[in-house]
């Protein structure tokens, strides 16, 4: 793909969701999501393989699908109300289509079955664009039309999402498919603390760009596509590794890293509504992303390659650490400390 069209499409992608973030009207939200969706497609086919163009009919399908949910759920209401403002969502039924085409968009279960489909039939850094940046237009119509939406089943499918997001990576050797059912889980805690504190939602997003970011960018860096793949991870670089390492454990919530604040959070105002069981239940399925989190973590650190080179390092390759992994990587592992004045 040349410059001028990979750029072209880049600036589409971001038009789309700024348009879709600065809306007040239903049209104009759903014009910014047709444009997100339009411009991410050439980039997931750009491989010209078959597996990537699968991946981008279904991306198509499954956003389409939603978006005419969005736009039917929009007139429902506008018919009902005689209002097109995002924040007039009055109507009951027009309410449960806006949470399903969210799901939908989103990848929360049980609507999430394109999600590692997709990043599997994608490249490392389209798999980082899609869950990632186009996380946000959704996230951002859920917290715009959140006072109208379900809580029951806002709840029911951030528990469903941590489950199924625990429960199917546990059988997987891929890394995009991991990053995918990580992905579900993350977002699964996000749809279960909108209804109640959205400061936490967005804290708990931006928490969890920041580490996918950062995971991402280190296997892009070292090469990894498999679960095989980490365990010579060492050989390109020993710096990377040991930050792939902090990255894996801060993804799957352990204290001292970044990842267990948004937890910690979400489970105390859930404690705190009341909502004892959920929050137990949200913990307990939280383990299940934690094992292969830490399963990860094991191979990359502490295991070697039966078909270790006979050389300590990869003398071929000689990695090219991004700039961006440096930014990403002290946010990503590291801003427990500042919880206080986060929550100012």
């Amino acid at each position: 793909m040349s410059p001028t069209t990979l750029m072209i499409l880049i600036s589409s992608l971001a038009t789309g969701t700024i348009i879709t973030l600065s809306s007040y009207h239903w049209l104009l939200a759903w014009i910014g999501l047709e444009i997100n969706t339009l411009a991410i497609i050439p980039i997931i086919s750009k491989q010209h393989h078959p597996r990537s163009t699968e991946a981008a009919t279904k991306y198509f399908l499954t956003q389409a699908a939603a978006s005419a949910l969005i736009l039917f759920s929009s007139t429902v209401n506008a018919w009902e109300t005689g209002t097109w403002n995002i924040l007039s969502m009055t109507n009951p039924q027009a309410n449960i289509l806006l949470t399903m085409a969210l799901a939908m968009k989103l990848g929360l279960a049980p609507t999430h079955f394109w999600l590692p489909e997709v990043l599997q039939g994608s490249t490392m850094k389209t798999a980082l664009i899609i869950s990632t940046w186009q996380k946000l237009a959704p996230t951002a119509l859920m917290f715009l039309t959140i006072n109208n939406l379900s809580p029951k089943i806002l709840l029911t499918m951030g528990l469903l999402s941590t489950t199924i997001g625990g429960w199917g990576g546990l059988n997987q050797t891929q890394l995009r498919k991991i990053m995918a059912y990580s992905s579900i889980a993350h977002l699964g805690w996000i749809a279960a603390i909108a209804p109640m504190m959205t400061n936490i939602m967005i804290l708990n997003l931006m928490i969890y760009i920041t580490m996918t970011t950062s995971m991402f960018l280190a296997l892009i860096t070292t090469q990894s596509k498999t679960i095989q793949d980490t365990t010579t991870s060492w050989t390109s670089s020993p710096t990377i590794t040991i930050t792939t390492m902090l990255t894996l454990l801060s993804l799957g919530g352990l204290p001292p890293l970044s990842g267990f604040l948004p937890k910690w959070l979400i489970l105390e105002e859930l404690t705190t509504q009341n909502l004892t069981l959920m929050a137990t239940l949200l913990a307990m399925t939280s383990l299940l992303s934690l094992f292969f989190y830490l399963r990860l973590t094991y191979t990359t650190t502490l295991t070697l390659s039966p078909n270790t080179p006979p050389i300590k390092h990869k003398w071929r390759f000689k990695p090219k650490t991004s700039k961006l992994l440096t930014i990403t990587l002290p946010a990503s592992t590291m801003i427990l400390p500042l919880t206080p004045m986060m929550l100012l």
